[in-house]
């Protein structure tokens, strides 16, 4: 089922993350996009030096009230949101939100809480990570944090599974029990796991399934991976709502697209290289219940 996804993210002229590492999968997928970009780059922050700027607020603001006059949004299936460059785009990211639901009761919210990695650290400006936590997550539908937002948004050392499944529960409680349906965490390396496998898993309130891929080496990881997995994760789950069969397709996808990136010797998610391994894997990961 072809779905239309709204996505609030960072843009980068050269590389693949925020809306650059969303938007092609899903089109790919058949899926329509309208893409908002938080920020302009010319590549993304891991390289040390960059040029562009944040999108002021307004504009974005206004763009999106642009795509609602169009009379757009109440065919809106779901709403992205990555990367929040600045702060004081923190309160356009909820009106969206707002304006989607008015919309589209139906539409869901796929909130990234974009903050940092292992290699990297917090690499957001300060106050941040407090909309996250505070007002963006216990807003949301679904929550995608990699390994180490998840423990920044905790407040907790994740390095169990046990310990995985209850730092992403903290994050559904919400205000009065009424949080996020699901939490997806994109990569997990725990301590109690083979170091050659990393693992996806999708926690709701009483549910939790995993699966695991061989860990794929890189010199420099590619930047990106996280956003494309959220992509691809939602559109999965939108069409059929079957948690398992959404988080082994969204793993099989990611782990050809790295496979084929490592085999080309690129630094860049290859997600046009990989296109067609991305839609039909070669290998198959099933995810299973915890």
């Amino acid at each position: 089922m072809a779905m239309r996804f709204l996505s609030l993210q960072s843009h980068v002229a050269y590389g693949y993350v925020g809306n650059r590492a969303a938007t092609f999968p899903l089109q790919r997928l058949g899926h329509e996009v309208w893409a908002v970009n938080t920020v302009e780059f010319s590549n993304h922050t891991g390289y040390g030096a960059w040029r562009g700027r944040t999108a002021p607020a307004d504009q974005v603001a206004e763009i999106v009230q642009g795509i609602e006059a169009l009379g757009l949004l109440p065919s809106c299936n779901a709403l992205l949101t990555g990367y929040v460059g600045d702060a004081a785009l923190a309160d356009v990211v909820l009106d969206t939100a707002r304006r989607v639901r008015t919309a589209n009761p139906d539409a869901i919210w796929c909130c990234d809480p974009v903050l940092g990695d292992v290699d990297t650290g917090i690499y957001v400006k300060p106050g941040i990570d407090a909309f996250f936590r505070d007002r963006a997550i216990p807003a949301a539908d679904l929550v995608t944090p990699n390994h180490f937002e998840l423990e920044h948004l905790t407040e907790r050392k994740v390095s169990t599974m046990d310990e995985a499944l209850a730092a992403a529960r903290s994050l559904l409680a919400g205000a009065n029990g009424n949080g996020p349906q699901l939490a997806l965490i994109t990569s997990l390396r725990r301590g109690d796991a083979p170091a050659n496998r990393i693992e996806m898993v999708a926690v709701g309130r009483h549910e939790a399934w995993r699966v695991a891929t061989p860990l794929v080496g890189f010199e420099i990881a590619p930047n990106g991976t996280g956003d494309a997995v959220a992509a691809l994760f939602t559109a999965h789950w939108l069409d059929g709502r079957d948690v398992a069969a959404a988080l082994g397709r969204a793993a099989s996808s990611i782990f050809a697209v790295l496979e084929t990136t490592r085999a080309l010797g690129e630094r860049e998610l290859q997600l046009v290289a990989a296109q067609d391994r991305m839609v039909a894997p070669a290998r198959c990961f099933a995810a299973e219940r915890i």
